[in-house]
Order: structure tokens, then C-alpha cells, then sequence
């Protein structure tokens, strides 16, 4: 069966899906088995696409008019369309001539899995060479600490006079969690329950 998926990215009139319909109806689905969201590709709670998802079954073919109408980006729609593979579902997409039942389709599918993991690796590799830069330059990447080094002498001072982790959380106001990972990273002796 084929069941067809249609997305606008505005919710006001000026946007229309008549035209991914037509398509879609063109291309031989019915349109009781066409899905529709109007909300923006970035968005994951698409309510349509969710019904339609979960309606097909192996041996179902989910058609688009665009690739861009399914997916946010080529990672989120290889994401989607490899989800509907191991579930024994067919992916077609009419503008880019795109069939996951065919070899041509499959070649190229094949071909823009490649592209987002080289997409991927160049992020990592951009964000690891912006760490070291930092570093050379003396910054430290990560979120700043909870607490200051005069605070973690008084607490230690505090602490060491008898006074409870539980009246210094209160004093500082720090999760319990905050005080005793920075007790350790200090290298304050944690083992007493106070």
C-alpha cells in the first residue's frame, strides 16, 4: 500500500499542501491514506507524521513530495527512512526520483548516508580542533563551577570546626551532589555521613 506524507511549515493560509496532494495522489496514493502536519520540519512532535508512521506496515511504501517535507535535515531523514527499513517499509520520494525499492534509489539513499557521516566526522573534527584552540589560549571549555575557591574554604574550614553537609548546602545554596564532587575534586576526605 502506499500512504502518503505532506508537511507546510506555517499554520496560516498563505501555505497550502494542494500541490504535495496532487502529487501525491498522482503517484497512485489514496487520499484516505494521506497524512499531513503544518509545523516546522525542525520540530520532532509532528502529530501526522507520528499517525503515519505507526499506521504503515512491512510491505507499505511511504511516498513524499520532497525530501525536505519529511526530514529536517539529512541526518533526521536518513534517521526516519532507516527506522522504516528495518520495519520491511519502502521509502519514495516523487521530486528527487527517489525509491528505496529500486537499485538506483537504494544507490543514492546509500550515497546521502555516506554524506551525513562525513557531515558528522567534520563537525567532531571542527569541534575538537575549537577545544584545543581554547586551551592553547588558556580557556576551559565546560560549565563553570557551582562554587568559588574562597566558598570551598570556608566549607572546608566549616566543616573541618564539625558543622553538617546538610547546614552547608543550606548556607551555600548547593545540591548535596554539588558539595560532595566538589569535596572530592578537593580532595576532602567524603566517607563521614554527616
Amino acid at each position: 500500500m502506499l500512504v502518503g506524507y505532506m508537511r507546510v511549515s506555517s499554520s496560516d493560509d498563505r501555505q497550502s499542501v494542494a500541490l504535495q496532494c496532487d502529487a501525491l495522489v498522482a503517484a497512485g496514493v489514496d487520499e484516505r491514506h494521506i497524512y499531513s502536519d503544518k509545523a516546522s520540519g525542525a520540530r520532532d512532535d509532528r502529530p501526522g507524521l507520528k499517525a503515519c508512521i505507526e499506521y504503515m506496515k512491512r510491505g507499505d511504501t511511504l511516498v513524499v513530495w520532497k525530501l525536505d517535507r519529511l526530514g529536517r535535515s539529512l541526518p533526521h531523514l536518513l534517521a526516519i527512512v532507516e527506522d522504516l527499513r528495518s520495519r520491511g517499509v519502502a521509502f519514495r520520494s516523487l521530486t528527487e526520483a527517489m525509491d528505496t525499492q529500486t537499485p538506483h534509489g537504494e544507490l543514492l539513499f546509500s550515497f546521502f548516508g555516506a554524506l551525513a557521516q562525513y557531515e558528522r566526522a567534520l563537525t567532531r573534527e571542527r569541534v575538537i580542533a575549537g577545544l584545543a584552540a581554547a586551551r592553547r589560549r588558556g580557556r576551559r571549555g565546560g560549565r563553570p563551577p557551582t562554587l568559588t575557591t574562597e566558598q570551598i574554604e570556608q566549607i572546608t574550614a566549616a566543616l573541618a570546626a564539625g558543622a553538617s553537609k546538610a547546614s552547608i548546602c543550606r548556607t551555600f545554596k548547593v545540591a548535596r551532589s554539588t558539595l560532595i564532587d566538589t569535596l572530592s575534586r578537593n580532595g576532602w576526605p567524603i566517607s563521614d555521613k554527616r
